[in-house]
């Protein structure tokens, strides 16, 4: 290859690895561009580098498109942001890739091993975003269920392994038994994956009713239809069913008031919900205000119109819900007006189960916390997962597909039930295996009542989370690094 046709081949095989993502979920083509890439793959380290940034760059700049969508809520104010906001994203997360390429001149093997440390990485640095990891591409496969053992890292190695396996021999002998032994290896995880789940699948649980309210994020907090929203949820509520929902929730932000100020609102939500019975739950996401500081949270509001327990979102959304350093900027601890204007939300104290009696304990995940797999264990273990998001922010086309896939990887990583409700959709619940219960379509309104699962035994990953496979990569590196030195006298 000539060399400019060679740096673009670059970015255009990261953008064609994107494509494995949802809502295509091309897994196939992530893998043979992954696998091209690595062949190709440059062993001096300045150029693998540079290699491995572009690559990344193309492919965080197509799987993370949605990126521009909150700009266009209101254009005229926010629209000239968008491609700035996309480049400087997808070139930041460019970065853990072309980390990678340091180890370029031990080989493809150890460059697989840094990639595959630098993908867990990015899920802490800076707060982490282990969003578009490789191995999400995996999850609408039966090879999901390997999530059950090592997580998202386990599907990401998998991914590299079929990448790389032909890429270690130099020989075009070599490169095609390489690709066999990656068809074989997968293969293997897709009969284990659908050996894993059982047939049947239970249905007699309580239920739970998801409220899809379908409000466009322009309209949400316009005075003139947070009324016809608010009251579209309450029909919703109240609606029949063929066996009374135990829980019923709305989405994250649903309701068009502070917790402390419903006026009459409370009443009329639990007049709906009394519909079904007395003992019926109404769990809402609401914001509140406490010493001058908002807080993204979530309520419980009993038949009688009495809130009860109130979770706080914890894990906030850099930029998005706060300005990170907002305090330290303003020279002085900041409240009131100036809190909202500079810091956004507040984060609540930390993770914690919701007492729901006859359901459970409900570990309770607001929209952007779901995509950390740690914030899904607590001890003593929850019996399910309870989720509320407003995706409206993220689009109509891949934002909201991926934040759907990776709430049903926490779902398998932990073996416990995930229900989601989510303001434009797709509200849907998952079982322990990732099995789809139920679900809401994207841009509609409307409800779904789901029949609450058992949680199956606790997962290898649910006891040890990333720990085996840091140590894993850790011996690798070590052996690799070794064995390099000792044939090439590399120091």
């Amino acid at each position: 290859m000539t060399r400019r046709p060679r740096w673009l081949a670059a970015p255009a095989l990261g953008a064609v690895m994107a494509l494995g993502q949802a809502p295509l979920g091309w897994w196939w083509l992530t893998i043979i561009a992954g696998g091209l890439l690595f062949v190709l793959l440059p062993r001096p380290t300045r150029a693998a580098t540079l290699w491995l940034w572009q690559a990344g760059l193309g492919y965080f700049g197509l799987a993370l498109i949605w990126i521009v969508q909150p700009f266009f809520v209101n254009p005229v104010v926010h629209g000239w942001m968008a491609p700035f906001a996309l480049v400087l994203m997808a070139g930041g997360m460019a970065l853990f890739w072309a980390g990678a390429g340091l180890a370029a001149r031990f080989g493809p093997a150890l460059v697989a091993v840094v990639f595959l440390a630098l993908e867990l990485a990015r899920g802490w640095v800076f707060t982490g975003f282990p969003w578009a990891m490789l191995g999400h591409v995996l999850i609408d496969t039966p090879m999901l269920q390997l999530a059950s053992l090592g997580g998202a890292g386990l599907l990401s190695a998998l991914v590299l392994a079929g990448m790389t396996l032909p890429a270690l021999a130099q020989s075009t002998q070599g490169q095609i038994a390489g690709s066999g032994m990656a068809l074989a290896l997968l293969a293997g995880a897709w009969v284990w994956g659908t050996a894993r789940v059982p047939a049947d699948m239970a249905s007699d649980g309580p239920l739970v009713r998801l409220v899809q309210p379908n409000a466009p994020q322009a309209e949400k907090w316009d005075q003139a239809r947070a009324l016809f929203f608010f009251e579209r949820m309450l029909d919703h509520t109240a609606a029949p069913a063929n066996r009374p929902p135990a829980l019923v929730v709305w989405p994250e932000t649903s309701v068009p008031f502070l917790l402390d100020f419903p006026g009459a609102a409370y009443g009329m939500m639990a007049d709906s919900a009394r519909k079904h019975g007395p003992d019926t739950q109404l769990g809402f996401g609401v914001q509140r205000l406490e010493d001058g500081r908002y807080y993204n949270s979530l309520a419980l509001l009993d038949a009688r119109g009495t809130v009860g327990q109130v979770y706080d979102k914890h894990h906030l959304v850099p930029f998005g819900e706060y300005i990170p350093l907002a305090e330290w900027i303003a020279g002085s601890p900041i409240g009131g007006l100036a809190a909202q204007a500079l810091q956004g939300y507040s984060a609540g104290p930390g993770p914690r189960a919701l007492d729901l009696g006859p359901l459970g304990r409900a570990l309770p995940l607001i929209c952007y916390e779901a995509i950390f797999p740690r914030h899904s264990r607590l001890a003593p273990r929850p019996d399910w997962l309870l989720q509320v998001t407003n995706d409206a922010w993220f689009g109509t086309f891949s934002g909201p597909y991926q934040h759907l896939a990776q709430a049903r990887l926490r779902a398998v990583e932990q073996g416990l039930p995930l229900l989601r409700s989510a303001n434009t959709g797709v509200s849907a619940g998952f079982d322990g295996y990732g099995r789809a219960l139920g679900e809401l379509a994207l841009g509609t309104h409307g409800f779904v009542d789901i029949p609450l699962p058992q949680a199956l035994p606790p997962t290898p990953y649910a006891r040890w989370g990333d720990w085996p496979i840091w140590g894993a990569l850790a011996l690798l590196g070590l052996v690799g690094a070794t064995a390099r030195r000792r044939v090439t006298g590399f120091p």
